[in-house]
């Protein structure tokens, strides 16, 4: 019996379960777990399939045609050699362009040429230019410089008519926009010009002058060697780029400050003249917040289809839209005073530097003055007639552009492709939306199937039973095919149907008691489960039989007071005599222990109903009795209630050599059965592994018994056998065939250890019966006729 100095839980079985353990135990392969829930993923495949052709059928078609335009930043300049500042490409110039033909302007102008409200596709729209900003789809090009413009309708000519319009209305704006630029350089430019034009005359006339005062000088034979005069030359030319830098900012501030009540206009000229800090600052904002405008838009849109335009709903999206508007029109503002800012400094700066070389032009003048005289003075006339004629021709030759500009408008927009009308619909697309359906269907299929996989606590497999319970897996019984109120038909299974699946099953469970833990260790033997109806009853029965089979004398015990079944399998009556009685006293042991009919075994029933089954099998006398018991049987097997019903089997599991724990296969739950052998590892015992009853024969996941076994089995027990020769049973004694294994390993030589948590019991068990078969085959021959049962 288990006693103080016997050891608990091995060392397989004394590990905690952690999570990743308990979910690599049940999680088996994805194809398993799909083929075992196919029905779940094959219905839901079919309600997505069905619900996408229902979609099919009632979806209105829509043709898309689109457009594709090329919009190049060439804005106007002031000057052809100005490679900074008004020439700076800004970066967000082509998603600023798709935001504009998305702009109330260019819609309103659509509307108006394109007569939108007598088309058909917005004949249900409350607000026209909503629901054409919600249909309008403006892309740019990722690796090129063109944005394409399209519209769905279920009306393909209406399609073509909305972009080719809004498109032309695009053009025009741009056009506009460009001359009303250009007339306000052109103006600056033209005072700037008359001015010059003065300027020169009056240093031709000085020059002139001059020359007729100083006739006898050799004017210029000492220019080319005048250190002053070139470093005069230089500043000259410094002067001369700082007042172009000059008029340039001047030019700029005058046209931002005119527009400084227009902001969103000041913000289309600053793009199309530079790019500074500040755009880029609030372009990316203004853009999220047209963006979040236009969703805004299409949700109100979407729910004036459906509610009254006071509704709530309708209130707090206007609400919403007008605080976007709000803060676009502030982000507007502050933009245009950033910038009307930043051109008035630039300005004063390039004004103050314009001021300090003329200063320095003065100082170098009155150099040249103080040391060549009228060479110098000459010279210096002759400079700045020269520098005053460059700057006319600069300014003539940017005047005629602007002129031109103005006229023509500055087109840079290029029409590539002009909408058509489509030919077939672009959506709904029918293969497309069935494959998303299939793929969506088999997504959620799988996802459910996991979902119900993982909401599944039930024991699936042998590997999962081992994992979750750290304990090894001695034996796998197939599911008898026996209805379970034949109590005796199925507790005696390996006695009536000896060659059948399930009574190799027991006779490999025999094996790996005996050859598992050493029979002095494992007299008293605990058989229990985690919870009732999961077959403890007939896997004990059918062990005890089987180690009786195999010559060891056997006595059965049947400790289950509250549900007793053993009386019912051997068909005894338990009221008469049992285990109660011979606690109660009423009658001695030996009386009460009844012949089961089978060579070697003997059945100790329960006997009557007691109130207290705990008390007495916890009591002094009841392990008494078990000792006494145990010196007089070879092994005695007990009968245990389940774990988790009371507390019985912990007692039994604690006064016994060993438990064997029995669980039904897809039936007993992964909570109650760690609980089950959490319960028996706190009372120490010695949990020799688990049973997979009722497994299914066409299951695969119990190994053996699972797949080619069974069908070995089979073919070997009940299939159909060849007539070459007619059957023999041999008869041995059993108990001459069952040698302690002790005496048959000291004749061999020691095998090599197995690993921690397993056993070599099946390689011995080979070994052995074959020495067996060998050494007494003789006898066996003349023992033939004794015809005893196997």
């Amino acid at each position: 019996m288990n006693g103080t100095n016997n050891p608990s839980l091995p060392e397989q079985q004394a590990d905690p379960v952690q999570a990743g353990d308990f979910f690599e135990g049940f999680s088996e392969s994805l194809f398993e777990i799909a083929w075992r829930r196919r029905w779940t993923i094959l219905l839901t495949v079919v309600a997505a399939l069905a619900g996408a052709i229902v979609y099919l059928q009632k979806a209105t078609p829509l043709y898309k045609s689109t457009s594709r335009v090329y919009v190049e930043q060439s804005t106007p300049r002031i000057f052809r050699d100005s490679d900074e500042g008004m020439l700076s490409r800004s970066t967000n110039y082509l998603y600023t362009q798709a935001e504009l033909l998305e702009s109330a302007p260019i819609l309103s102008a659509a509307m108006k040429t394109g007569r939108m409200e007598q088309l058909r596709s917005f004949q249900t729209a409350s607000n026209i230019m909503g629901a054409l900003r919600r249909g309008l789809d403006t892309v740019v090009g990722k690796k090129d410089e063109l944005i394409s413009v399209s519209f769905m309708s279920p009306y393909p000519e209406e399609a073509a008519h909305v972009v080719n319009t809004v498109v032309d209305a695009y053009v025009t704006f741009h056009g506009q926009r460009k001359r009303n630029t250009s007339g306000e350089l052109l103006k600056i430019l033209t005072e700037e010009k008359t001015k010059r034009d003065a300027e020169l005359d009056t240093k031709l006339q000085a020059m002139m002058e001059f020359k007729q005062k100083s006739e006898g000088l050799a004017l210029g034979t000492d220019q080319d060697n005048n250190v002053i005069l070139r470093d005069f030359e230089q500043v000259q030319n410094a002067l001369t780029q700082a007042h172009l830098a000059t008029i340039e900012s001047k030019s700029f501030y005058e046209a931002t400050k005119k527009m400084e009540n227009d902001p969103a206009g000041l913000r289309q000229f600053v793009e199309a003249q530079r790019s500074r800090n500040t755009y880029f600052s609030t372009a990316s904002e203004i853009s999220s917040l047209r963006a979040e405008l236009k969703r805004l838009e299409r949700d109100k849109a979407d729910c004036l289809q459906q509610l009254k335009s006071d509704a709530p709903a309708i209130s707090a999206l206007d609400a919403e839209i007008s605080q976007i508007e709000k803060q676009i029109a502030d982000l507007d503002s502050d933009f245009a005073r950033s910038h009307l800012a930043v051109a008035q400094q630039e300005y004063q700066a390039a004004l103050a530097r314009e001021e300090e070389l003329a200063k320095s032009v003065e100082e170098k003048r009155q150099q040249a003055i103080v040391l060549n005289n009228q060479v110098s003075q000459y010279t210096l006339l002759q400079s700045e007639y020269e520098q005053t004629r460059k700057m006319c021709d600069l300014l003539d030759e940017r005047i005629k552009e602007l002129s031109v500009i103005e006229e023509t408008g500055a087109l840079n927009i290029t029409v590539l492709e002009t909408a058509e009308p489509a030919l077939e619909p672009s959506e709904p697309q029918k293969p497309k939306a069935m494959a998303m359906a299939l793929g969506l269907g088999l997504f959620a299929g799988v996802g459910l199937a996991l979902l119900r996989e993982w909401k599944d606590q039930r024991l699936r497999s042998a590997e999962e039973i081992s994992a979750l319970l750290a304990l090894p897996v001695v034996g796998a019984v197939p599911t008898i095919n026996v209805p379970r109120g034949e109590a005796g038909a199925r507790g005696q299974r390996i006695l009536t149907h000896p060659d059948s699946r399930e009574a190799e099953a027991f006779r490999t469970l025999r094996t790996a008691v005996f050859f598992g833990v050493p029979k002095d260790e494992a007299r008293t033997i605990v058989v229990t489960s985690p919870a009732p109806g999961e077959g403890k009853s007939t896997v004990v029965s059918n062990l005890a039989i089987a180690m009786a089979q195999a010559g060891q004398r056997v006595l059965l015990i049947d400790a289950d007071f509250r549900r007793p079944t053993q009386h019912k399998i051997f068909n005894l009556d338990r009221l008469a005599r049992g285990l109660s009685a011979v606690l109660a006293g009423q009658m001695p042991l030996e009386e009460a222990i009844e012949r089961s009919g089978i060579a070697n075994l003997d059945v100790l029933t329960c006997g009557p109903d007691v109130p207290n089954p705990a008390e007495i099998i916890g009591s002094q006398s009841f392990a008494e009795v078990v000792k006494r018991l145990s010196e007089d049987y070879d092994r005695i097997l007990i009968d245990s209630p389940p774990v988790a019903a009371v507390t019985d089997p912990l007692i039994l599991a604690a006064l016994c050599d060993v438990t064997i724990l029995v669980v039904r296969a897809e039936q007993s739950m992964r909570r109650v059965s760690m609980q089950a052998r959490d319960s028996l590892a706190s009372v120490e015992a010695r949990i020799l592994g688990v049973v997979v009853n009722d497994v299914p024969l066409k299951s695969g996941r119990y190994g053996y018994y699972g797949g080619y076994g069974y069908r070995y089995y089979g073919q070997y027990g009940n299939g159909k056998q060849k007539k070459s020769r007619p059957k023999t049973t041999v008869a041995v004694e059993a108990r001459e065939i069952a040698v302690p294994l002790k005496e048959y390993r000291a004749t061999r030589t020691k095998p090599e250890k197995a690993p921690t948590g397993t056993t070599n019991a099946s390689i011995t068990l080979s070994e052995f019966w074959k020495d067996v078969a060998r050494d007494r085959r003789g006898r066996l021959e003349d023992d033939s006729s004794k015809q005893t049962s196997v």
